[in-house]
């Protein structure tokens, strides 16, 4: 098959160069670059075009490649400095390649993204269908290069497809290499003598070796089923993971610090190209970073410097033909083992009883079994010219020409030893890849190991749900329905008490939601109480981009910044309330408790409903005219839902007593409105005076509103016990 590459020098270039040479295709290679001559492994035919050139159509008609492989975010041409003047070329020469190559409509087009498209990352593992939320400009301009070509596949028809390469990383051999997270890391560790890692960064990495294989295993599939693929090992770890290996690797004292950024996970999921293809990453992390860190620590100063360090010219050409001499070994120890069996030959010759065992044989069988093949026809090739040789002691060389019986010999010779060769190679292969197919098959089990403990899980806590009874819908409903006999008070508070005893917990929060504002409403312990009684919900990122989706934020990774599981109450498209809950174990933060939790706000939120409108058809029995001041009535019935919610220590309230009386309330009632908070409430008593009911408010605290009155010419008291 006839394979185009297009990209600029690079380690990965060249490795899938070597990889498409091993297979026997035919490689040719667009280089981007017209003057500069980079250094290349050696291909069928070179093509030193940039991609804005008129040639490359011509190109494209004279190669009619079977594939062809751009190397688009591994492109060396583009260095990303000048990202905004590199982002319009880079976007016009994918164009320009995409045209030439509509235009002959002949192959499978691979384009080479990056995980920079989720520049953003995601709570859970990222799959292709995912929308890409790129935060660099590269990252957005590689997004819009994928766009590009899923709209040349859809309105053309072409074999195109995006392969994108999560973190990839190599082990280095010269500066331009250290372009991933390892290799800077260890960098730093070499030249600084400390590193910075975040704690709260996750990510997932792919070794070049391994990515060169899954793009050929793309490339030369015969029905592809997807148009897009994450290649990666999808075996996510933290930035400070990775720090601490490195540092364990380096000779010297290596100071890591911990930095506690908000931190992202970027972690690409590869199910889809493992389940379609069967493969999975070999490659071990730890072992390809510890050779990294070995290789950058012997040529220290060049990586730390730039400089590299002058090489002896003798040193120079030994490590230059090392290979040659590696190459000869096998056929130098031929030659010394050679001569011994030549001896032993001549020693048998007349011998009565070692006369007819043919050394030679013993020879060229000891070599095919040892070396297989090669060494088996070079050692044949010895036998027969000592053979001849020992011959020509009592004959010609002519005589021993024309004798048949030496032309038998020689055939039996090569016969046994390329036999004997061949199903040494065979074995040998086979046992690589039963090596292979068995590390392969440990490391599904592993996977399936982990897949059927999750399974587990689940499995107990459905067991759990059915033998009790007690996460069922319709004891649920049983007990949220007892809310609809409460005010929206009253409900706030008794939904507490019944989310603590459905998801047997004992720490468990409800926030009113005001603005850019969470106030806290009630909570049922001072664990629950421990983000605060006001919280900037919206900067509690994580939580609240699956908030805002109306899911179900479930604190996987055990950040002790949130709650373990909390939900948000919507009226209409208006978030109300949002429900937090602590103390659940691991196995019980499911999906299915997720949903169990999805269906309590629900009825929480139609409870809150009916009881909202129920009292807004009672609002001028309830209120004083034109205000939100409560009437006496409806003021102690809220009153003593506190006081009772107050004993079960599900929230705390003050009462304070004003001088401010029905006939003057007017004069303040704007003054009260601005120094009072949404979340606390003022209503008249029989006595005739107003009266303030400070919500998730402690005794200590109540000389701040005190002092906040008193400023604006109101005077008021802290009332212990009010009666009601």
């Amino acid at each position: 098959m006839n394979y185009l590459l297009i990209g600029g020098s690079s380690h990965l270039m060249d490795r899938m160069i070597i990889k498409l040479k091993k297979e026997g295709h035919r490689v040719y290679l667009l280089t981007g670059e017209q003057f500069r001559k980079s250094k290349y492994e050696k291909t069928f035919e070179r093509y030193d075009f940039s991609y804005d050139s008129d040639e490359l159509g011509d190109i494209f008609e004279s190669v009619r490649p079977d594939v062809t492989v751009y190397f688009g975010a591994y492109d060396s041409v583009f260095n990303w400095k000048d990202e905004e003047r590199t982002a319009v070329k880079y976007i016009s020469s994918l164009m320009n390649i995409m045209m030439s190559y509509s235009m002959v409509k002949k192959g499978r087009f691979i384009y080479l993204s990056s995980e920079e498209v989720y520049g953003h990352g995601s709570r859970e593992a990222i799959t292709e269908d995912i929308m890409t939320s790129a935060d660099s400009f590269k990252g957005m301009t590689l997004a819009q290069a994928e766009n590009i070509c899923t709209n040349y596949r859809e309105n053309w028809g072409l074999d195109i497809f995006v392969l994108r390469l999560d973190h990839l990383y190599n082990i280095p051999s010269k500066l331009s290499d250290l372009t991933h997270i390892c290799g800077q890391m260890c960098l730093s560790a070499l030249s600084n003598k400390y590193i910075l890692a975040d704690r709260n960064s996750e990510f997932s990495m792919i070794y070049e070796d391994d990515a060169v294989e899954f793009i050929y295993k793309v490339a030369s599939a015969e029905d592809v089923k997807h148009h897009i693929y994450n290649i990666t090992s999808g075996k996510g770890l933290t930035e400070y993971e990775l720090g601490e290996f490195i540092k364990e690797q380096c000779p010297d004292e290596v100071r890591l610090t911990a930095i506690d950024k908000t931190g992202k996970k970027c972690v690409l999921s590869g199910e889809r190209f493992f389940s379609e293809f069967g493969m999975t990453a070999r490659n071990n992390w730890t072992e390809d970073v510890g050779k990294m860190c070995s290789q950058m620590i012997k040529r220290e100063k060049y990586f730390t410097s730039g400089i590299e360090e002058k090489v002896p010219f003798y040193k120079r050409v030994f490590d230059a033909n090392m290979w040659v001499v590696r190459a000869l070994i096998p056929f130098l120890e031929n030659v010394v083992c050679f001569i011994p069996f030549f001896m032993l030959n001549n020693r048998a010759v007349g011998s009565e009883y070692f006369g007819k065992i043919d050394f030679f044989l013993f020879y060229v069988l000891i070599f095919a079994i040892v070396y297989g093949q090669q060494q088996a026809i070079f050692s044949a090739i010895l036998a027969v010219l000592g053979y001849i040789f020992r011959q020509m002691y009592t004959r010609t060389g002519f005589d021993v020409m024309l004798d048949y019986s030496t032309y038998i010999w020689i055939a039996q010779l090569f016969i046994v030893g390329l036999v004997v060769g061949y199903m040494r190679d065979q074995i040998k292969m086979l046992r690589q890849e039963s090596k292979e197919t068995s590390e392969h098959l440990n490391r599904q089990i592993g996977e399936i190991k982990d897949i059927n403990n999750s399974n587990i899980r689940v499995k107990d806590v459905l067991e759990n749900q059915v033998i009790n009874q007690q996460d069922s819908i319709g004891k649920i409903y049983s007990i949220t329905s007892m809310l609809d006999k409460y005010t929206p008070e009253e409900v706030g508070f008794y939904a507490v008490e019944m989310i603590s005893k459905l998801f047997k917990s004992g720490d468990v929060a409800l926030y009113n939601v005001h603005g850019d504002y969470a106030r806290m409403f009630s909570a049922t312990s001072e664990k629950a109480r421990e983000l605060g009684n006001s919280v900037k919900y919206k900067e509690m990122k994580d939580m609240y981009d699956d908030l805002k989706e109306h899911r179900v934020f479930i604190n996987r990774s055990l950040d002790a910044r949130y709650p373990l599981m909390a939900n948000a109450i919507y009226e209409q498209d208006d978030m109300k309330m949002i429900v937090m809950v602590w103390g659940i174990t691991w196995e019980r933060m499911t999906l299915g408790q997720a949903n169990i939790l999805t269906v309590i706000c629900y009825l929480i939120q139609n409870a809150t409903l009916r009881a909202t409108r129920y009292m807004a058809a009672l609002e001028e029995e309830r209120y004083t005219e034109d205000t939100q001041v409560l009437k006496p009535q409806a003021f102690s019935s809220l009153v003593y839902a506190f006081y009772d919610a107050g004993r079960k220590n599900l929230t705390d309230c003050v009462i304070l007593r004003t001088d401010v009386v029905a006939d003057n309330m007017k004069d303040y009632y704007e003054k009260l409105k601005s120094n009072l908070r949404q979340s606390d409430y003022m209503g008249f008593m029989n006595d005739g005076y107003l009266y303030i009911l400070l919500v998730n408010t402690k005794k200590e605290e109540v000389t701040i509103v005190t002092d906040r009155l008193k400023k604006a010419g109101i005077s008021g008291c802290h009332v212990e016990n009010l009666k009601v």
